[in-house]
């Protein structure tokens, strides 16, 4: 296997793209080399079930742009594996663990307002009551539910299920 060696400006994104695009290649070149003839008759197509991959949030306070507008309507789509390795070899990650959060958040936050280009700059701006929001609504997306538990009242004994992560969006 080769080593590879990214810095930052060496173009991670063309790195992971064509190592991506090379793998696919090895795995596809068995398949064309066999006959069409002994390929199996396909099944007929199922319906794909939907997979909400990106979701709408408000900030509390809002992002304020250069010209002073003020963005708080947004979308978040789900994270990948890629999206949380990619922050480990940030050098201002490593510098500094707690920057992780605004690379992330920079990675998955798709629009804000009518800012198309969420870079790290942007969310570093941000006030902190809608950083703590942000990073709230990513645990909240990308955990699935795994934030509930069964719960039985003391006084009425019955039983019921509470969201541990807080009870709206935003909420801890």
């Amino acid at each position: 296997m080769r080593r590879r060696t990214v810095s930052p400006g060496s173009g991670l994104e063309e790195t992971l793209d064509n190592l991506a695009a090379a793998t696919a290649a090895r795995q596809e070149a068995p398949a064309a080399a066999a006959p069409a003839a002994a390929a199996p008759a396909r099944a007929p197509r199922r319906e794909r079930e939907s997979l909400q991959t990106e979701f709408a949030f408000e900030l509390p306070r809002g992002y304020v742009d250069d010209e002073g507008q003020l963005h708080r309507h947004g979308t978040m789509r789900l994270a990948t594996a890629r999206d949380e390795l990619r922050p480990q070899i940030d050098l201002r990650v490593k510098e500094n663990p707690a920057y992780l959060s605004v690379v992330l958040l920079s990675q998955v936050i798709t629009q804000l307002g009518t800012v198309t280009d969420v870079h790290a700059g942007i969310v570093e701006r941000m006030y902190a009551t809608d950083v703590a929001f942000l990073q709230d609504f990513y645990r909240r997306i990308n955990s699935e539910g795994h934030t509930h538990a069964a719960v039985t009242c003391p006084l009425c004994h019955g039983s019921f299920e509470v969201d541990l992560s807080g009870g709206r969006l935003g909420e801890s």
